[in-house]
């Protein structure tokens, strides 16, 4: 691979998508309680986790990433990229003695925080803008590099130094590979190629080789922002029908790309380790980051609240992030807390179960049009309806990673169901599902759309 030609990167294409991709990058980065003492915070960092070759060898973390995806690049358009990590660096706690010395220590009193040991997150970014032309062949490589770093900060209490903080980060060394194919087809398409690698090397002096020990050398919740200054990317969620075989020939190891720009563009995409869905957002109710994307916002500003002062004191110690995540919940105005508690995206008319007013439109059984029981529909040439066996090919749009055990399991349908929006749906249950008679009892069935089935013949 050759070296890129480097020009001017067009930032503002990632503006919208960069409070999504903050989400990401400190996704687990602290959790509730906020205290480093608390247990889950104790293995932290699960995901775009990339160790060092020597160290991920026969271990299940990762050593690299990669993103293939397909874009329609305009002629002379320009791939902009944004590499984004955090860097792991290590925060011991020391001590002023009466003797001017300092003294590593576990904790440090110091007013309205207690001090300890802690793993922090410097946040790094590897830019760069390169034409799409210059991708073809053998492509572009980029090697980079964060140096080893070591700082201390002091501690005072009412004007007097009472310890320090001091703040150690080893180096991290990575590679950036970038590719572009030309595909054949009815429309001008390509696949793009991004590898991201951690080159880093692993000591080999016998230093123990746990996990802790490995994060200062990884790149750390590692993600791509993609950004095309001509033409568009293919959702992979959701591609058109005309590149679904090429959508499902592309590799993504690690890593899931989506869509990332304003709604109705396509001019940027987010590879990233947790799977969204294309375009996503943070709610604009959302009073600050909260670190823990898997709660709601509601229920973290309450018990956040609720900490004791000596809880608040640690939280406050632990981290700076985690020091303000306390400030914004005893600062919260009543009003802001309120908006949290939830809010209506979007209305519409409904006039009713089959354009009758008079009639409930959340009621199936007072609508004649619909019968789920009996209403069949044509899947592949077939006429599926209940009784009916199908094959389960759970759909790449799914954001469910339980739906991917069932892959090619059979099932039988129960039901055929038109929600108000006028999508169908098989209600099924699952061949050799020792619960299958009690989801039948309670209506509680396992959904698929009716390209996400195939027909099993009967005997």
């Amino acid at each position: 691979m050759t070296a890129p030609t480097l020009t001017p990167r067009q930032d503002s294409h990632f503006q919208h998508a960069r409070q999504v991709a903050d989400a990401v990058l400190f996704e687990g980065y602290v959790l509730y309680p906020y205290r480093a003492s608390s247990a889950k915070n104790q293995l932290r960092w699960q995901f775009g986790v990339l160790v060092p070759p020597a160290w991920g060898a026969g271990r299940a973390e990762h050593t690299y990433q990669r993103t293939e995806c397909l874009m329609e690049p305009r002629r002379d358009a320009t791939l902009s990229l944004e590499l984004r990590f955090l860097h792991a660096q290590r925060r011991t706690v020391q001590r002023l003695g009466t003797d001017g010395r300092f003294t590593t220590v576990d904790s440090l009193d110091a007013g309205d925080r207690v001090y300890v040991p802690w793993d922090e997150g410097v946040e790094e970014r590897i830019e760069l803008s390169v034409p799409v032309a210059e991708l073809a062949g053998a492509g572009v490589s980029l090697p980079f590099t964060r140096p080893a770093h070591e700082d201390a900060e002091a501690v005072r209490v009412d004007g007097r130094t009472v310890g320090r903080l001091v703040r150690r980060r080893e180096r991290v060394d990575g590679l950036l590979r970038l590719s572009a194919t030309e595909l054949d087809g009815p429309y001008r398409v390509s696949r793009l190629t991004a590898v991201v690698e951690n080159t880093a090397d692993w000591p080999s002096n016998g230093m123990a080789a746990e996990r802790a020990d490995a994060l200062p050398r990884s790149l750390v919740s590692a993600h791509l922002l993609l950004g095309l200054s001509g033409g568009s990317f293919l959702s992979m969620a959701d591609p058109p029908e005309w590149a679904r075989t090429a959508a499902a020939s592309c590799r993504n190891e690690h890593t899931w790309p989506v869509l990332a720009g304003e709604d109705g563009r396509a001019d940027v995409l987010l590879s990233s380790p947790i799977i969204l869905e294309d375009h996503p957002r943070i709610a604009p109710e959302s009073p600050g980051a909260l670190y823990d994307a898997t709660e709601i916002d509601e229920i973290l500003a309450l018990r956040t609240a609720a900490l004791t002062e000596q809880e608040k004191r640690e939280a406050r110690g632990t981290d700076d992030r985690a020091a303000a995540v306390i400030d914004l919940a005893d600062t919260m105005p009543p009003e802001i807390l309120d908006r949290l508690h939830g809010a209506v995206r979007a209305l519409r008319e409904v006039t009713g179960a089959a354009g009758r007013p008079d009639t409930p439109w959340w009621d199936p059984a007072g609508d004649p049009t619909v019968d789920p029981a009996h209403d069949r529909i044509v899947v592949d040439g077939h006429q599926v309806g209940a009784g009916s066996r199908v094959r389960l090919r759970p759909g790449q749009r799914r954001t469910d990673a339980q739906d991917l055990f069932l892959q090619g399991r059979t099932a039988q349908v129960e039901a055929v169901l038109h929600d108000v929006d006028g999508m169908v749906h098989l209600a099924v249950t699952v061949d050799g599902d020792p619960g299958a008679d009690l989801r039948r009892e309670q209506g509680r069935f396992l959904y698929f759309q009716p390209d996400e089935v195939e027909p099993v013949e009967e005997p």
